[in-house]
């Protein structure tokens, strides 16, 4: 028994439900009731998936119910007719429902059929059924080609940071160069080492990612999170070490200053990863495309535990860019400054000015800054964008530093020590 109208919306759209025949046909001549609810969920926020703004379709919920047992595994599929609205360009619907004692949300044994005045769900079990609107996402074919792209990068930036961290520990060891000059290598030495190791950690995650045991993910996941945090460190410690020199530039002598930095940019997110990975956060993390068939897989932070990545990718690199770029500014002043009383002999031609700011706006990692671009309804272009710019980093630091070092090291060296020590005569004055 049931209700022939099961559901009517606002504009008089009536969904439909259709039972097979092997439901009842196991029932024999038993009488059970047939109890469908229609829930509306709106307000509750219950739904957030793979990193996607993501809601209820018209906040409805629909559980069928046929007697008292758990029915499962129908051969021919139980078929809901939800009418829905048009749904803007590009747009998923993922079917769901709820499984297993836990009564977790998944789409495992349901499928959609989109058509001109609603979605047909045809499940293989009865339970609680929705479906999630999901914004805009990626075809198969722009998410294989970006996945190439990002690649081939990750692969040339991994050579690049090797050849940058050669070149830096070569001219350090080859030339003499005072203090200041022989840190700032070796903060770019690590700056490139993190670099390499956030490469080699997306390249190793898009290899085993969906072929590993869940604990191997876990370790995966925790790892590439572990070299991204260690790469946004050295770019706010590369920011820091610019402060020093242009803005505090008296009194600075701190013992062993290298070694501590190190242990600021290689131990600092030992203890995020840590505390992140005590409360489960890594594991599979899933993509999926727009025809619904192709999935990525990531071994990174796992959608129940999104507010890990907020905190400690983006609230955390946000703070950082915002520092840098205030530095960037403050160095960029004080360089044309001295450009313009023709202190500095070396970058007067404006390609090598427009170069060496350049680079410094890599070293400072603004070319992430892309990724507040990427959320929502952003076009392709912009992550092509954000993938090429991020895979080209390190060419962009090898190019900077070889321009900036080399083959005029010793003119290079004076114009840097010039700089801080003209700042410093100047701030002495005004004192």
């Amino acid at each position: 028994q049931g209700p022939s109208r099961l559901n009517t919306t606002e504009k008089g759209n009536t969904g439909k439900i259709h039972l097979p025949k092997e439901i009842f046909q196991s029932l024999s001549n038993k009488t059970v009731p047939v109890v469908v609810t229609v829930l509306n969920i709106q307000q509750l926020g219950m739904f957030k998936e793979n990193n996607q703004t993501a809601q209820v379709l018209d906040n409805t919920v629909v559980g069928i119910t046929v007697g008292e047992s758990s029915i499962s595994g129908l051969q021919e599929p139980v078929q809901l007719t939800f009418t829905h609205r048009e749904l803007p360009q590009h747009s998923q619907l993922l079917p769901l429902s709820v499984a297993g004692q836990a009564g977790g949300w998944c789409s495992r044994g349901c499928v959609t059929q989109p058509g001109d005045k609603g979605t047909v769900c045809s499940c293989d079990h009865l339970s609680f059924f929705t479906l999630l609107l999901l914004n805009p996402a990626l075809d198969g074919s722009t998410a294989k080609a970006l996945t190439a792209v990002a690649t081939v990068g990750c692969g040339v930036a991994m050579a690049f940071s090797i050849f940058t961290m050669a070149f830096c520990i070569f001219i350090r060891c080859r030339f003499r160069f005072e203090e200041t000059v022989r840190i700032n290598l070796g903060l770019h030495t690590n700056l490139m080492g993190s670099l390499f190791l956030l490469n080699l950690a997306f390249l190793l995650n898009s290899g085993l990612a969906g072929r590993t045991q869940p604990s191997t993910c876990r370790v995966l996941g925790g790892f590439t999170h572990y070299c991204l945090l260690c790469f946004f460190t050295w770019t706010a410690l590369e920011g820091c070490q610019l402060y020093l020199l242009f803005v505090k530039v008296l009194g600075i002598y701190i013992h062993r200053y290298l070694a501590k930095l190190c242990l600021v940019g290689w131990g600092f997110p030992v203890l995020v990863v840590g505390v992140a990975g005590a409360i489960g956060s890594y594991g599979e993390y899933c993509i999926q495309s727009m025809d619904n068939q192709d999935k990525a897989h990531l071994c990174w932070i796992t959608s129940e535990h999104l507010l890990v990545h907020y905190i400690t990718n983006c609230g955390y690199f946000g703070l950082i860019f915002l520092f840098n770029m205030a530095i960037f500014g403050v160095v960029t002043q004080k360089s044309c400054s001295l450009q313009g009383t023709g202190a500095v002999q070396g970058y007067q031609k404006p390609w090598k000015v427009a170069l060496v700011a350049a680079g410094l706006f890599c070293l400072l990692g603004a070319t992430w800054a892309t990724v507040f671009l990427t959320y929502g309804t952003s076009s392709t272009a912009v992550l092509y964008l954000f993938t090429i710019l991020n895979s080209s980093q390190g060419i962009f630091i090898f190019i900077w530093l070889v321009v900036l070092y080399y083959p005029k090291t010793r003119e290079t060296t004076g114009s840097l020590s010039y700089i801080i020590r003209h700042d410093k005569t100047t701030t002495a004055s005004q004192d």
